[in-house]
């Protein structure tokens, strides 16, 4: 059996894949970044195409303005912290029975609001 995801994925960037019974298109628009990119395909081999386009053509219109391209961010956090920091934080994951992932995931959830 063959499953059809409703994205695609291109450097680093993932794409949603929406059909437009209307206009009888591929809409698709680049996810988890706040640049908006968006483009359309009549078949998906064309939607893949233009993705491709319209990412290559961000990357380049950031680099002529002297910008950084927005990524997405990849769930990976990596940090350096004071070892009675990270003891602290062990035993608090460890007292509300969750792992540090999870405790710190949700601190840092609280704090970005």
């Amino acid at each position: 059996m063959t499953t059809m995801s409703n994205t695609m994925s291109y450097k680093g960037y993932t794409t949603s894949m929406v059909f437009d019974t209307e206009d009888k298109v591929i809409v698709g628009r680049v996810l988890d970044i706040d640049d908006i990119i968006t483009f359309h395909g009549e078949s998906v081999l064309e939607f893949e195409v233009n993705f491709h386009t319209a990412v290559d053509a961000y990357v380049a219109a950031c680099a002529e303005l002297g910008s950084k391209p927005e990524k997405p961010a990849s769930g990976k956090l990596m940090l350096r912290i004071a070892p009675k920091v990270h003891a602290a934080a062990l035993k608090a994951a460890a007292r509300t029975g969750v792992s540090l992932n999870k405790w710190a995931e949700k601190v840092l959830s609280t704090a970005a609001r």
